[in-house]
């Protein structure tokens, strides 16, 4: 069955499109946390980010880039803040945020059990 973004890229449901080319779309959310928060998907539809092969990762990257670039000049934002969740539809989606303080974004407080275990973290996590 094919994903929400995937019925948006064949205009199956509409969406607020402010940027595209041939292998991306970006549009606003339909849940903004911020005004003008925005999507930039690929066309193709990776369920998961890091799962992407290279080259269609860089160019994720680089539209994105071109977006957040296009938003900071368009909104006069100081900021644009990228989150990639990945969970809230299974197909690679960059949340473009326009902020101008921190307080925009609303970050998760500190894990305190995750602080007194960085020593055995960094162990684990160590190649």
């Amino acid at each position: 069955m094919p994903t929400l973004f995937e019925r948006i890229v064949a205009g199956e449901i509409p969406c607020r499109k402010i940027w595209e080319d041939e292998n991306h779309l970006a549009f606003l959310d339909i849940n903004p946390r911020v005004e003008g928060h925005t999507l930039v998907i690929p066309k193709h539809p990776w369920f998961e980010v890091f799962a992407m092969d290279e080259d269609s990762y860089i160019a994720l990257w680089s539209a994105a880039q071109t977006v957040a670039r296009h938003l900071q000049q368009r909104t006069g934002c100081a900021r644009v803040v990228i989150v990639v969740l990945g969970y809230d539809v299974e197909h690679v989606h960059i949340h473009l945020l326009p902020t101008n303080h921190l307080e925009d974004f609303p970050f998760p407080p500190v894990d305190q059990a995750a602080v007194a275990r960085l020593d055995e973290t960094a162990e684990l996590l160590r190649t």
